[in-house]
């Protein structure tokens, strides 16, 4: 994260124990390995030119030739509403990207928290200037990470329990 010019950054998609990705990876607009068919993999956060998006799926198109995505899932947010149906007994480490109104990202992390509490914990966090949107999760438990670089050029980070396979981040426009 230091190497670049950045914002904030978390951890990516999922990855298997040899650390190749599962779902969807694409970097430097090269398709690392394809999009895959999986109850938990609902979503795609994609870059293409000048715009960010967070895509289920049965949206995105590889014919957008997107310069960066990641799959993964589950959405907890879509359409400015949480998502029903989320898993609400187990507790973990959990990190998301959401995109609110106009070209609006945030990347987070939370400790100790469902699904559904994530969900309902955005819903109540962001601002009207926001307006939430989506949000997806992505790879957590022990993977969790997040880094911020604060106005005055310092670091906050939170590390990672086990190596990642791949992060995503906020660069300034």
């Amino acid at each position: 994260m230091t190497r670049g010019n950045f914002l904030a950054g978390v951890n990516g998609g999922y990855f298997d124990p040899d650390y190749r990705p599962i779902g969807l990876l694409v970097v430097d607009g090269t398709v690392i390995t394809p999009l895959q068919k999986a109850k938990l993999l609902s979503g795609v956060l994609s870059a293409v030119p000048k715009k960010i998006q967070i895509l289920r799926v049965s949206e995105f198109s590889i014919a957008q030739k997107p310069e960066a995505a990641v799959e993964a899932g589950p959405m907890i947010v879509d359409l400015g509403k949480a998502v029903r149906g989320l898993e609400a007994t187990r507790m973990a480490r959990r990190t998301f990207v959401a995109l609110g109104s106009g070209d609006k990202a945030a990347l987070g992390f939370c400790s100790d928290v469902t699904l559904a509490d994530l969900a309902t914990i955005l819903m109540m966090a962001m601002t009207t200037d926001f307006k939430l949107q989506r949000a997806l999760n992505l790879d957590g438990g022990s993977s969790s990470a997040f880094w911020f670089k604060r106005e005055n050029g310092t670091i906050f980070s939170i590390g990672e329990e086990k190596t990642v396979r791949d992060f995503v981040a906020l660069a300034p426009k």
